[in-house]
């Protein structure tokens, strides 16, 4: 008992006479006959419950405590009070300014369980703080582990890119019975896997930062760089982006929203179908950029529209992580945006991104 540090706050000497000799022997005690001096132990001391009089001449109990939950939020707080103001009272409560209040002449019993089970609080709000930072800790080395090792396995990733194209430059990719052509898949799948882990990591971790966006030029870049996979060699792309406003917003994430968008749209395409396509659009006004990307692929179920953004969701018979769209709502997300989707079964999909437009703000 002796290990709970109650402070009591009251500018009577005999009130706080009377609370030593009380609970002097139940818990550690300290007084202090003002705010200053209350604030200068709480400053010392590991207080665990703080105690205080509703009428005292500088200031009130709930003012005092209001001001004590804004410096030392975790300390629980109980007033005494001679006075029956309930919508004070009530008021300090429902705001969480005090933990419970007691009236005078208080009980010694009923005051003893007041801090007893403030105590009670006190304890398992400090052990869920560690919990909660100790868990944070652990996933920041998560991340920071996964990151470094996604970026280690790029530079392997990247030559043995480069041994296959030399292999193609050679003439030998046909050759060995399609052995080449499954080693190059494997490479292509590993360095999928590689950026959109990496991609999930910057996204949760970096902070959102504005620019002038020049969607042209970023839509070309990423469909070169699709055009070189194998699925995506016979799909045809339409493209129309209207930039007549000019469109400040976060490139990092718009280039990973469109990204995963289009590669959503390659990856569904259907083997049977004769002319697979794929469009992108794109209007920029003062308020907001449109993105829309369709495709003529396998579709979603109807029963799956509610979960395609859910963290590991992928449909039947497609490869990946399932994170792909996750990280493209968690991008949107930071940049405040919405998406809406049109799909069905055999009937192609439709993703229509919206993002606000950040010139306003960049320009005052």
């Amino acid at each position: 008992m002796s290990a709970i540090n109650v402070l009591y706050v009251d500018d009577e000497q005999q009130n706080l006479n009377s609370f030593m000799a009380a609970f002097r022997r139940k818990c550690r005690v300290f007084l202090a006959t003002s705010v200053l001096a209350a604030f200068e132990i709480l400053q010392k001391e590991e207080i665990h419950v703080l105690i205080s009089d509703q009428r005292m001449p500088e200031i009130t109990g709930v003012e005092f405590l209001k001001q004590a939950k804004e410096k030392y939020p975790d300390i629980p707080r109980i007033l005494l009070t001679g006075y029956t103001d309930i919508e004070v009272l009530a008021d300090a409560v429902n705001q969480g300014d005090i933990y419970r209040y007691i009236t005078k002449p208080w009980n010694e019993l009923e005051l003893l369980n007041g801090i007893l089970n403030a105590y009670d609080q006190y304890r398992a709000g400090k052990a869920l703080k560690e919990k909660v930072e100790e868990l944070q800790k652990t996933n920041d080395g998560l991340n920071r582990f996964v990151y470094s090792i996604s970026h280690e396995l790029r530079a392997p990733i990247a030559s043995a890119k480069g041994i296959m194209d030399l292999v193609k430059m050679e003439g030998f990719y046909e050759e060995s019975d399609g052995y080449w052509k499954l080693m190059n898949a494997c490479i292509q799948k590993l360095d999928y896997y590689v950026t959109q882990t990496v991609q999930f990591y910057k996204t949760l971790r970096f902070n959102v930062s504005y620019e002038q966006i020049r969607f042209k030029e970023m839509v070309n870049t990423l469909i070169s760089l699709y055009r070189t996979s194998a699925n995506a060699k016979d799909i045809h792309f339409n493209i129309a982006i209207n930039e007549q406003q000019p469109f400040w917003g976060d490139a990092f994430r718009l280039e990973i929203i469109i990204a995963n968008l289009l590669s959503n749209a390659i990856k569904c395409q259907r083997a049977d179908e004769p002319d697979k396509w794929v469009e992108v659009s794109i209007t920029t006004t003062p308020q907001e950029a449109l993105i829309t990307v369709a495709d003529n692929g396998i579709g979603i179920a109807g029963e799956d529209l509610g979960r395609i953004f859910d963290q590991f969701f992928k449909g039947a018979n497609l490869d990946g992580l399932g994170l792909g769209l996750y990280i493209l709502k968690e991008s949107l997300d930071k940049l405040n945006g919405t998406i809406d989707v049109q799909s069905g079964l055999g009937k192609g999909s439709v993703f229509k991104v919206t993002v606000p437009n950040k010139e306003s703000a960049m320009n005052t």
